[in-house]
């Protein structure tokens, strides 16, 4: 069995010229951007729509499904933390895993991401379309009919609001990281006020007797809200894809993803605990923009619903920006290693971004968004991105072995306790999702190890540079005797 084909975090780095200008890209975001970027990466659709979800399998104890699904998230963090600050390049997990566990895995975790990011994308944007609608209903009494908001499998032709929030995001990255840096930032602050709002409106009608029975499902009800609560933190990984862009990347990208976690966890918790306080959680559970119904019902008018659905617009929008950005990234590092077309590598010397990539995954991720119903897939999202997690806690322990002596500017706490239980958690919330999600998943990975060996392993640069210095050591051979 051949060795795996593993590439070395130093060559990582100096390919991609991290520690200097990389490929083009220009260093515009410190650390209060990257913060930004985070929280808006992280804070959109799980909170204003998937809320409901949660709370319909958990009930008021989905509190301890947030938590349960953060502590998942934050043990990886940690590990992502220490691999962001010791590889700062923009593959993210993608990276890490060559540099870990070789180019097959690379690749295999490249392919989840497309994944994660392009469900996460579709979704986000249909969620998006959602709260247009009720923005509209607030503000003029009119909405959208259903042939224009909703895919065939909800009952409409076309979702054109989730096809316009995926255009504007893309015109915004293909103009700069600078502008969308600013942009995120501005989106960032304006939804965090918007759920401090709510917070403040929930708890002012809060009703102890709302929060019994606590959990009416049981720990099995926590479990399957977990799973369903683990959506809500996808996005975090987004930061490490911001490693050629930071200005000190092996500094802040550690920084920003402990301070993203704490927000978001804490942000989340309060906003679930304020709307179950408020209403109940049966009110609350399976309900479409469960946040402007809430603040509906405790105000008596539709003016404060307004309110928080114009802050979810630009919440979602913001989720959509910056995990496209994320995307764009890893594509391009996987590109520039050969594994997929060099087309995605391609940097705009007028923008200093790859413009050719980021309108194809626009155009790509536009497509489902408007057409089809993603509800099947959501559970082959979540499973993919938790396989994606628990090999960034192998590869942190497989660098810790074989190269001891690189500069890590973050170490994971406890290790190797921490990576062990980052693990561990992912494979729990792997379970629950289901037998049905694990065949689907297995097929998925089946295609995606078929497109490596017919692209990505004849395409390899770091194949093509081994190949090339055995030939000249064979050419040489000879004049040596």
């Amino acid at each position: 069995m051949p060795a795996p084909r593993i590439k070395s975090p130093h060559l990582l780095v100096a390919e991609s010229g991290a520690d200097r200008e990389g490929h083009g890209l220009k260093r515009t975001m410190g650390l209060f951007q990257l913060i930004c970027f985070g929280v808006g990466a992280i804070v959109g659709t799980g909170i204003f729509v998937g809320l409901s979800d949660s709370v319909a399998q958990a009930g008021p104890a989905v509190v301890v499904s947030f938590v349960l699904a953060a502590i998942t998230c934050v043990f990886t963090a940690f590990s992502f933390a220490e691999l962001g600050g010791a590889i700062p390049v923009s593959g993210s997990s993608y990276s890490f895993a060559y540099a870990g566990l070789g180019e097959s895995t690379a690749f295999l975790v490249g392919w989840c991401l497309l994944l994660e990011y392009g469900i996460s994308i579709s979704a986000v944007a249909v969620g998006w379309s959602q709260y247009v609608n009720e923005l509209l209903h607030s503000l003029i009494g009119w909405q959208l009919p259903a042939v224009l908001s909703a895919g065939p499998g909800d009952g409409g032709i076309v979702n054109l609001p989730a096809v316009l929030v995926i255009a504007m995001a893309s015109v915004l990255l293909v103009r700069g990281v600078r502008e969308s840096a600013r942009a995120t930032a501005a989106m960032a602050a304006v939804k965090l006020a918007i759920l401090l709002a709510f917070c403040a409106i929930g708890y002012s009608a809060f009703k102890h007797g709302n929060l019994t029975p606590f959990s009416p499902a049981g720990l099995g009800g926590i479990g399957a809200g977990t799973t369903a609560a683990f959506f809500s933190y996808i996005g975090f990984d987004a930061i490490t894809t911001a490693g050629e862009e930071a200005k000190n990347p092996r500094r802040d990208i550690p920084v920003a993803i402990m301070v993203c976690m704490g927000i978001v966890t804490l942000l989340y918790c309060a906003v679930a605990v304020a709307a179950i306080g408020a209403i109940g959680g049966k009110q609350v559970a399976g309900r479409p923009a469960a946040l402007s119904y809430v603040v509906n019902e405790v105000t008596g008018s539709t003016i404060g619903g307004g309110v928080i659905a114009f802050g979810a617009v630009v919440a979602i929008a913001s989720v959509v920006l910056a995990v496209m950005y994320g995307q764009t990234r890893i594509l391009m590092s996987m590109s520039r290693d050969g594994l997929i077309p060099r087309v995605f590598e391609k940097v705009s010397p007028k923008t200093s971004t790859p413009v050719a990539g980021t309108l194809i995954v626009a155009l790509v991720f536009a497509l489902p968004a408007a057409f089809a119903s993603l509800d099947a897939v959501m559970n082959l999202c979540t499973i993919g991105t938790l396989a994606i997690m628990a090999v960034v806690n192998i590869a942190v322990m497989t660098l810790r072995r074989r190269e001891p002596g690189l500069s890590r500017s973050f170490r994971v706490p406890l290790y190797p306790v921490g990576p062990l239980l980052g693990i561990a958690f992912c494979l729990y919330l792997m379970y629950e999702t289901g037998w049905h999600t694990w065949v689907q998943f297995a097929i998925f990975l089946a295609v995606g190890l078929a497109v490596y060996a017919a692209y990505g392993r004849r395409h390899s640069t770091l194949a093509r540079d081994a190949a090339a210095v055995t030939a000249d050591a064979a050419e040489r051979e000879p004049q040596a005797v």
